[in-house]
């Protein structure tokens, strides 16, 4: 391993399927990013916390109404305990650090190490030996320690492992910016308090922040009381207040303050940060996902024969277009196979290879409008046969305290059984494992966000790879990946009214009546078309070795 110059840190991190340190798109991604710099040979650490009982395990009743319970898992299985110990201040209490460390390895022998920060260490008070244990859990008081132990704690982690020569820290989110307080005493004991300027300008230099989110509740916020209740003498000294943080803080403002890059994640949402924050240069990197991770068994080894080397430069997928179209059609079947069994398996909705089939799987919450296919399942139910169905798969966990998410999932299971032409099943603890059989098994991929909230949208990228086309409203990274009937369709248009985007359920359905129904079952080789371009065009660009380039050249070393 080359000594690590980036440091990369996440509140969540999608490791391994068997790690519940994830609770979605944005743990997926830190995850991808980090196999993606073992891939390239990118000098690297990652940074998160532990979550010894995960975000949760979701149980859906017969019902569909969803409760939680605790994750329980082996961390031995998959990290080691290493013997280094940092300490943090919080609450006018010493807690102490512990860390497990994770190796993420390429095909050879480089590793990109990440460590996982754990509070619960014998002699820590009975309230912080637990501030480790649940992703987004707790009250903000909980939710504010986490981070300080993410931003802070890391930091000092990585100087006491003698990691001195990162040259750029990375916030994947705001929930780290907190780092950017302790390098800036570290300057500051380096310096003298008497050149604070000089400082912050060294601090800045070294940060880069990406920002991951349009709606406002993504934003953490903490009052000025519990700042100081909570942090104290970690957050005195010159910390906040230099980077302009001198009353409630606001972690995005914080990192959007100590950074010299500051990016979205798609080009729409660039310009949507600009117009939140009219006051910061943001650029955009569109994300990627990390190809062999996302690519089905059948469909990899279809690749290996007629894209050689594609796992390591996925740009090779371009070559697609030459694939034999029976060869990729049989590799895809092998993929709906797999799924639609586990779909069997689990709902007992007896769904058939033959029948075209969509898959809509994301956080159920609001603005994701899981239901508005719904709302249109009656008119849509008149153009089907029995000969050619519709079937749906949904998954997708709502937040333990979205009540309003958890009635979106009831709704597809109130709709289930309304229908004769079209079936419905709802799979439960949406995660790696599932993810990967979905986005390689269904036919059409399905997003409906309400723009422009979607900042960019990963899974839709996840099915391009296997060659999965995408049915999807014109925001995030559809914007620019969409194609109108070469990589897929999109619902509605651009720069729309908020009339005109009430109306996408109209839009979807008449979608799919006009041109998804009738590619699929009367002109499959056109159907299989789509497929090819969409992982030429798609499959070859939104990927993390290209994201990971990007960033090396504007963010890194630029």
């Amino acid at each position: 391993m080359t000594a690590p110059r980036i440091a990369y840190f996440s509140m969540e991190m999608a490791l391994e399927p068997g790690m519940p340190t994830y609770s979605g798109g944005l743990g997926v991604l830190a995850g991808d990013t980090i196999r993606a710099a073992a891939d390239m040979r990118v000098p690297m650490v990652g940074v998160t916390l532990l979550h010894r009982k995960g975000y949760f395990f979701q149980q859906l009743s017969s019902g569909g109404w969803q409760t939680e319970s605790e994750v329980h898992w082996a961390i031995n299985d998959f990290a080691q305990l290493i013997p280094t110990r940092v300490s943090i201040n919080l609450e006018g209490k010493q807690v102490q650090l512990a860390a497990w460390e994770y190796e993420a390895k390429d095909h050879g022998h480089y590793t990109v190490p990440v460590f996982l920060l754990d509070a619960d260490v014998e002699g820590n008070a009975p309230e912080h030996r637990g501030l480790t244990d649940r992703l987004y859990g707790g009250d903000d008081r909980y939710r504010l320690c986490q981070e300080a132990i993410l931003g802070i704690g890391g930091v000092r982690l990585l100087r006491a492992l003698g990691f001195d020569s990162v040259e750029r820290f990375h916030m994947n989110e705001g929930h780290s910016s907190l780092l950017a307080v302790e390098l800036l005493h570290e300057q500051l004991r380096a310096r003298g308090d008497s050149d604070l300027r000089e400082a912050v300008k060294v601090v800045r230099k070294q940060c880069v922040f990406t920002t991951h989110t349009p709606v406002a509740a993504g934003h953490d916020q903490f009052s000025c009381e519990l700042v100081q209740r909570v942090l104290g003498e970690e957050g005195n000294h010159h910390g906040l207040s230099a980077f302009g943080c001198a009353g409630d803080l606001n972690m995005t403002e914080l990192a959007l303050n100590a950074s010299h890059y500051v990016n979205g994640v798609a080009k729409r949402h660039g310009e949507v940060s600009r117009q939140m924050f009219p006051a910061y240069s943001i650029d955009w990197i569109t994300n990627g996902v990390h190809a062999p991770t996302w690519v089905s068994p059948p469909v990899t080894r279809l690749f290996d024969h007629y894209v050689p080397g594609w796992q390591a430069d996925p740009h090779g997928l371009r070559s697609a277009l030459t694939i034999p179209k029976q060869e990729l059609w049989h590799a895809h079947r092998e993929a709906k196979w797999s799924l639609l069994e586990w779909v069997n398996r689990e709902s007992n909705a007896g769904m058939d290879v033959d029948y075209l089939t969509i898959g809509f799987a994301r956080r159920a919450t609001a603005y994701k409008r899981p239901g508005l296919l719904l709302t249109q399942l009656e008119r849509l139910q008149d153009v089907l046969k029995p000969e050619r169905p519709l079937q749906l798969v949904f998954a997708g966990k709502a937040h333990p305290r979205d009540e309003e998410g958890k009635h979106l999932i009831e709704d597809v299971f109130k709709a289930k059984d309304r229908f004769s032409c079209i079936q419905l099943a709802y799979l439960a603890n949406y995660d790696m494992r599932l993810a990967k059989t979905l986005v390689g098994g269904v036919d059409v991929w399905l997003n409906t966000p309400h723009p422009p909230f979607e900042a960019s949208g990963t899974s839709g990228m996840k099915a391009a790879m296997n060659g999965i086309p995408s049915l999807s409203v014109l925001d995030g990274w559809w914007m620019e990946g969409c194609i109108e009937n070469v990589t897929g369709w999109a619902i509605g248009g651009l720069n729309e009214s908020e009339e005109q985007i009430l109306d996408h359920g109209a839009r979807l359905r008449e979608k799919l009546e006009q041109v998804v129904l009738p590619t699929f079952y009367d002109q499959q080789d056109a159907f299989i078309d789509v497929m090819r371009s969409t992982i030429a065009f798609n499959g070859s660009f939104f990927n993390t070795h290209r994201m990971l380039q990007q960033y090396v050249a504007k963010a890194y070393f630029g």
